[in-house]
């Protein structure tokens, strides 16, 4: 892909699928047709070069129009942004879901991870590669984590077109998966959000705060969010002012719940305090974590918490607009956000003057496109700016400079719908949820070897054990993988340590976003290796050495274990080792620093190749 404009030439499709997004060219400069006035002087290049953001979009607005993007519609689209064609290429290629080779219309992803990796993928993939062959019109892809495993093996068939049709097949079958990929308005509808809530049919409802409203609240009625207590906290919010709202949550002692556990309430003050303006707030809902699926719970099963949540937020750190960073695996949940915004938007509770306080909000939705690294906050600013989701050097940090070098406040979803019940219940009685360095309730995503998958919420302190007895373990348990493939096994007999923070953290674990993954002795540990080895691989963005070159070489050592090609499995141990500690030490990000964890832990906790 060179740097300049090349003579490729879009089709009709793919022309209107990107004017569809930003609106006819106005020149020919961006694509239009050459006028008199053209030769004269150029227009729209400052203003272009201003709408770089849109690229991420644009590329999708192609890719869900044909199914691939084209070097044409490539070409079209940096002319209509002002960008160069060959940063384009790199960012078009940078995403898993996208492609810039023809492929056919209907792409079927069959997630191959840990969870579905346990439940049968392999077989699963292999039945509907043998289906779906040559000549199907169906481009069948081996996924990464697709988010859906609670109801593991799954897999999700996106047709394009306009509109674009997607369908979820979870559990899936071969008859399943391929009558998805085959026919998607024709599948069958996804069970309710509720289902993925074992305590919401149980005697525990009564119990829960952050997901209470799972499965008694209709999902697309504002009115019926509140009637149960919605938008209760931001009139709250706007009853203490935003400095009170930083105290209150400060106070309840509220941490990050993507897995880094550092104080809300230090991060907002530290936006808010900043000179500099505007102002972001960034919800990063791109949970790609192997093993983690409570965000996309929360936003199919009560959406308007969100969108209440990440306004308080808003108000807090004097931010006028919102960003929405949505996994692009997650169709239900995007449809559910993209009406309770609208809902929200239309009701007076976003916009110009939200509630008759005088305070402007509003929240725009940005697609990721499968990329595990934007779950990095930096990386997630890159991407929504039209950029390689790759991290950036710290510091300066986001609170200072940001998206779009500004000051920006980055929380998960979890960690924001917190700010409600601090709000509704005060921060002393939230505080006194939990222990006393871990406040509050958590969400934990429990799949694998269990008979009762899903989230279940829990105040900080329960046991391990505890949990799991809630989900019911199968057959004789091996192993439990904490914090996802970023994170490390346990035994089981280490079944009592306690969900904290502090806890894990001394047992030589970690909490990470939640993911409690359980594995009984059918499942093949040193396989299981190898697919964690695998991710890392794939979602390594490259940009540093520790962890482009760290990642492979460990996925290679681990191929001599596992197949016994090595001439010696001790030494591939210590290479591993030696790779891990480089990676752990020298990497940009947590991506490189935590891809060795879940191999370590099963070497040294479990004896996996003794």
């Amino acid at each position: 892909m060179d740097l300049r404009f090349g003579d490729s030439k879009p089709t009709d499709e793919e022309r209107a699928a990107v004017d569809a997004l930003l609106g006819p060219p106005e020149s020919s400069w961006e694509g239009a047709d050459r006028s008199d006035a053209d030769l004269r002087w150029a227009r729209g290049g400052r203003e272009a070069r201003e709408r770089r953001d849109l690229l991420l979009p644009g590329l999708h607005a192609v890719n869900d129009r044909i199914g691939w993007i084209s070097e044409g519609a490539l070409d079209y689209l940096c002319r209509r942004l002002t960008v160069p064609p060959a940063e384009a290429y790199g960012v078009a290629t940078f995403y898993a879901m996208f492609s810039v080779k023809p492929r056919p219309a209907t792409v079927l992803h069959v997630c191959t991870d840990l969870a579905c990796a346990a439940a049968g993928a392999s077989e699963l993939c292999a039945g509907v590669e043998a289906r779906l062959g040559l000549g199907s019109g169906v481009s069948v892809e081996r996924s990464p984590c697709l988010g859906l495993c609670e109801r593991a093996p799954a897999a999700l068939a996106i047709k394009a077109g306009d509109p674009v049709r997607t369908a979820v097949s979870a559990p899936a079958t071969v008859e399943r998966a391929v009558l998805a990929a085959s026919a998607p308005d024709s599948a069958p509808e996804e069970p309710p959000a509720a289902l993925a809530v074992p305590q919401a049919g149980r005697a525990g409802r009564e119990e829960l705060v952050l997901l209470s409203r799972v499965g008694v609240v209709a999902p697309a009625s504002l009115d019926d969010y509140r009637a149960h207590g919605g938008y209760t906290a931001l009139r709250q919010a706007f009853a203490i002012g935003p400095a009170g709202v930083i105290r209150e949550v400060t106070d309840a002692g509220l941490v990050g719940r993507g897995g880094a556990a550092f104080p809300t309430g230090r991060k907002w003050q530290a936006t808010a305090s900043q000179p500099d303006h505007p102002h972001y707030l960034v919800c990063n809902a791109d949970e790609s974590e192997p093993g983690t699926f409570k965000d996309r719970v929360v936003m199919e099963g009560d959406p308007y918490s969100l969108v209440e949540a990440m306004t308080i937020a808003g108000y807090a750190v004097g931010a006028h607009k919102g960003y929405l960073y949505l996994r692009g695996e997650y169709p239900r949940a995007l449809e559910r956000m993209e009406h309770a915004i609208g809902q929200a938007r239309a009701r007076g509770l976003l916009g110009e003057d939200v509630l008759g306080q005088g305070y402007a909000f509003d929240i725009e939705i940005r697609r990721g496109a499968g990329a595990y690294i934007c779950g990095e906050e930096t990386a997630l600013f890159n991407s929504i700016e039209g950029y390689r989701g790759e991290p950036r050097s710290k510091p300066p940090f986001p609170v200072e400079k940001g998206l779009f070098g500004k000051p920006t406040a980055e929380n998960n979803v979890e960690t924001l719908v917190n700010v409600l019940p601090i709000l509704t219940m005060g921060s002393q009685a939230y505080a006194a949820i939990g222990t006393g360095k871990s406040t509050g309730p958590k969400l934990f995503c429990v799949s694998g070897s269990v008979d009762r998958p899903g989230i279940y919420e829990l105040p900080f302190g329960a046991t391990l054990g505890e949990l799991l007895d809630l989900a019911g373990v199968r057959k004789r348990l091996r192993a439990v993988l904490l914090g996802g493939a970023a994170g490390g096994f346990v035994r089981p007999d280490e079944l009592d340590i306690p969900l904290t923070f502090e806890g894990t953290r001394e047992a030589g674990a970690t909490l990470g976003s939640g993911v409690v993954l359980a594995f009984d002795d059918t499942v093949p540990l040193p396989r299981l290796l190898l697919r964690i080895a695998e991710f890392f691989r794939d979602e390594s963005c490259g940009q540093c050495v520790p962890c482009r070159v760290g990642t492979v070489r460990q996925e290679e050592a681990l191929h001599r274990i596992v197949e016994r090609t090595g001439a010696d499995a001790a030494s591939d141990i210590a290479l591993l080792r030696e790779v891990g500690r480089a990676m752990k030490d020298a990497s940009i990000c947590g991506l490189g620093q935590t891809a060795w964890n879940a191999v370590e832990s099963a070497i040294d906790r479990l004896g996996a190749y003794e």
